[in-house]
């Protein structure tokens, strides 16, 4: 991880959060952004705390399930230690009116892990300039409820075959095409050809929209074996 120092200039962001998986792919997202760096990350409140000391971040996304651990009052004991940092809890689509409690107590917003993960970036960027961000701007409710659905067209990700789900939880442990094809007992090229089929199917244009697609999509995918080497 960079320290402040390093990442001068930068909007300098903390990702707590329990799923590795999600820590992963926000963290490529903010990579492709030249004002945004990730200088630390963290899965429990005692981590949040260490690395908010270390590394003073700007912005801090934090798990609302991390928020609740423990009696400590999580937000305040962040301020103590980085005065300047904005904290944003992410939340699921069922804990908006919780979360919007924390931001009454001093957090500078809330963002939905369901949302478009380049909303992550804005959010990023509105809150270090002293904004606010809460769930109302990310989704809109229809006024009236939607009609009953008749022939609801398959999803995409219904489409998606086993093997190239597999090929997707290995993208999620940063498997090179190679290791992949390995661990599958296929060619490389056939990993390729699969890979184009996926791109296809859900409509992204390389490895890092797709695994920001499984994120968001919250994509079922089968486990990797016990033993397979990662290089």
């Amino acid at each position: 991880m960079e320290t402040g120092r390093t990442s001068r200039g930068k909007i300098r962001i903390l990702i707590a959060h329990r799923e590795g998986i999600f820590r992963l792919g926000l963290k490529k997202l903010f990579a492709l952004e030249d004002d945004l760096r990730v200088v630390a990350e963290a899965d429990k409140a005692d981590e949040v705390l260490a690395r908010v000391e270390s590394f003073r971040p700007d912005v801090a996304f934090i798990q609302l399930d991390i928020m609740s651990e423990g009696n400590r009052d999580l937000p305040a004991a962040v301020t103590e230690r980085a005065s300047k940092c904005k904290i944003v809890a992410t939340a699921s689509s069922e804990a908006q009116e919780a979360s919007t409690i924390h931001v009454s107590n001093g957090m500078a917003g809330v963002i939905l892990k369901s949302v478009d993960p380049k909303k992550f970036v804005e959010c990023a960027r509105r809150v270090h300039r002293g904004e606010t961000w809460f769930p109302k701007k990310q989704v809109s409710t229809p006024d009236q409820p939607p009609k009953a659905r008749v022939d609801q067209p398959t999803r995409p990700v219904d489409t998606l075959t086993h093997r190239e789900k597999s090929i997707i939880s290995c993208l999620m442990e940063g498997w090179h095409n190679r290791e992949i094809g390995t661990h599958l007992a296929i060619s490389e090229q056939t990993v390729k050809n699969h890979l184009r089929a996926i791109y296809d199917k859900v409509g992204v244009s390389d490895r890092l929209e797709l695994v920001l697609y499984a994120i968001h999509q919250r994509m079922e995918l089968p486990g990797l074996e016990a033993g397979v080497p990662l290089h």
